[in-house]
C-alpha cells in the first residue's frame, strides 16, 4: 500500500476554516457534520455497488474530506487528534486479530468470531454478565438505518444466546408474525398496523441473516431490479407508440412480463423466479 499524503486535504481545510475562508464551513460543528457524513457514506456505498470507478473515486474523496473536516473540528473542541485515533485503532485491530499478529491458530470462522467477541469483552472493565449483554445492544450507532440496525440487533442477540434454536422455529415465528399482520390489516388502527408490519419486517430480517443474507443489500438489489424493469417497460411502450398512462394494469403487466422474459434470455437475472408486477 502506497504511503498516504493528507496534506492536500489539510491545506484546503485550513484555507476554508481560516479567517478569510468559507462562512458556511466556519459555522459547522461536529454535530452538524454528522448528517452530511452519513449521506456521503451512503453515496459511497451506492458508487461501490455500481462498480463505476470514477464515481467510487469521487465519493471516496468526499467521505475522506468530511472525515478530515470532522476530525479538525473534534480536535479544536475536544483535543482529539487523527494520529491518536489511527494509533488507537491500529493497536485495537492488532489485539483483536491474534491469528494474524500473534500466530494464534483458529480453525473455523465461528471460532474466529468467538475469539473476536472474547477479546472485546476482555477489553472492557469487569462488569456483570447482564451489563455486558446490555452493552452489546447499546454499542449500536443510533443513526444506523433501520434495516442494517435490525440485522445487527439480531446478530448481537444471537451472540448473547437470545434467539430461536433452529431455523424451523424461526420460520414458525415468522409465520406467526405474518398471521398477526393479516389480522390487524382489517383494523382501522394505523398505529397497530405499523407496529405489526414492523414486527414482520424484523422477523424477516432475522430469517435472511440466518441464511447469510443482509436485508439492506437484498432490498437494494430488489430496488435496482424493479427500477431497471420499470424503465425497460416504459421504453418498450414508447417503442410501440403506446401511451403508458392510458394502458390498463393488465396491459402494463404484459409489458413487464416481456421485459422479464428478455432478461432471462439475456441472462441478466439468472436464477430469478416468480411472476407478478412487483416481485420475481
Amino acid at each position: 500500500m502506497s504511503r498516504l499524503d493528507p496534506e492536500p486535504i489539510l491545506n484546503v481545510l485550513q484555507r476554508l476554516l481560516g479567517p478569510e475562508g468559507c462562512p458556511w464551513d466556519r459555522e459547522q460543528t461536529p454535530h452538524s457534520l454528522c448528517e452530511y457524513l452519513v449521506e456521503e457514506v451512503f453515496e459511497l456505498v451506492e458508487a461501490v455497488r455500481s462498480g463505476n470507478e470514477g464515481e467510487i473515486t469521487d465519493e471516496l474523496g468526499d467521505v475522506s474530506f468530511l472525515l478530515f473536516f470532522l476530525t479538525e473540528l473534534l480536535s479544536r473542541e475536544y483535543g482529539i487528534g487523527l494520529q491518536q485515533a489511527w494509533e488507537t485503532s491500529a493497536a485495537k485491530m492488532r489485539r483483536r486479530h491474534p491469528h494474524v499478529f500473534d500466530n494464534h491458530h483458529v480453525a473455523t470462522r465461528d471460532e474466529l468470531l468467538k475469539t473476536w467477541e472474547r477479546i472485546k469483552s476482555e477489553e472492557r472493565e469487569s462488569r456483570s454478565s447482564t451489563r455486558k449483554h446490555a452493552e452489546k445492544m447499546a454499542s449500536l450507532p443510533g443513526s444506523l438505518p433501520p434495516l442494517p440496525k435490525a440485522y445487527r440487533i439480531h446478530a448481537k442477540a444471537a451472540q448473547s444466546g437470545f434467539t430461536w434454536g433452529t431455523g424451523r422455529e424461526q420460520a414458525e415465528a415468522l409465520h406467526q408474525e405474518w398471521g398477526e399482520w393479516e389480522e390487524v390489516r382489517k383494523s382501522s388502527d394505523h398505529s397497530r398496523k405499523e407496529e405489526e408490519f414492523g414486527d414482520l419486517l424484523f422477523s424477516l430480517v432475522e430469517q435472511g441473516r440466518r441464511e447469510g443474507i443482509k436485508a439492506n443489500a437484498a432490498l437494494h438489489r430488489a430496488n435496482q431490479k424493479f427500477l431497471r424493469r420499470f424503465e425497460a417497460a416504459l421504453a418498450l411502450a414508447q417503442e410501440r407508440g403506446l401511451d403508458w398512462e392510458g394502458l390498463s394494469m393488465t396491459e402494463k403487466d404484459r409489458l413487464w412480463e416481456e421485459v422479464k422474459a428478455q432478461e432471462r434470455q439475456q441472462g441478466t437475472c439468472s436464477g430469478e423466479r416468480g411472476s407478478g408486477t412487483v416481485s420475481g
